[in-house]
């Protein structure tokens, strides 16, 4: 739990303690989080993005680094912060709000604890073709070679940039959803993605989709 407000840390603690998650500890900046997440190797991280001595986004990559199978939910004040992009791109598997109920709260660890990635790749879309084109990329996900994707990998990516879900995907595709998963599946391990948040940012940095693209929008709007 990393927050520079020790009372956002507590509440935080209390809430996840009650529904029988383990807080192993708790950083008040950055390098802090950094140090203790090497040397306690939680599970999942709740990580503020504004904090002194180094930011949330400089810890997230760090943490990542270090332990590539740690799941990092960032937390901001704003739905749309610019951080929230970027740390997306470099292995983030979400964003919370700080005034998150208690419930979502303890369901979103479970959530990307399993693996997944907390947004709606619609949400994550929105938040992406906000800012893709006016932030530096953090991620060398940027510059990935998409040659490794087959055709059907690559029209199955595309369309996992315009937010379909897997039985979007199914039904646009005419495929069963089990083959679909079977393609997600080989998309993230060919192109060392960790999950769908990431793909939608990897779509939108690649050129594969675009900001303003008509389709992406009839999609969010479904």
């Amino acid at each position: 739990m990393v927050d520079d407000q020790t009372l956002i840390r507590t509440g935080f603690r209390l809430i996840l303690t009650a529904r029988g998650i383990e807080v192993v500890g708790e950083a008040a900046d950055g390098a802090e989080a950094v140090s203790m997440a090497r040397e306690l190797g939680p599970d999942v991280v709740l990580m503020d993005i504004r904090m002194p001595n180094m930011d949330g986004l400089e810890a997230t990559i760090r943490i990542l680094e270090q332990a590539p199978d740690c799941r990092v939910l960032m937390l901001t004040t704003f739905d749309l912060d610019r951080y929230v992009y970027q740390a997306l791109s470099i292995g983030a598997s979400g964003f919370l709000l700080k005034d998150v109920t208690p419930e979502h709260l303890a369901a979103a660890v479970r959530l990307v604890n399993t693996g997944d990635a907390l947004l709606a790749p619609s949400i994550t879309r929105r938040l992406v073709e906000r800012f893709a084109t006016e932030t530096p990329a953090h991620s060398p996900v940027a510059h990935t070679d998409l040659a490794a994707l087959t055709p059907r990998e690559l029209e199955v990516l595309t369309l996992l940039g315009r937010g379909l879900s897997n039985t979007e995907l199914a039904d646009r595709l005419t495929l069963s959803e089990a083959t679909v998963k079977s393609h997600v599946a080989r998309i993230f391990a060919k192109l060392t993605l960790r999950d769908r948040a990431q793909a939608v940012v990897l779509a939108y940095e690649t050129g594969l989709v675009r900001p303003g693209d008509s389709n992406a929008r009839r999609s969010a709007e479904q």
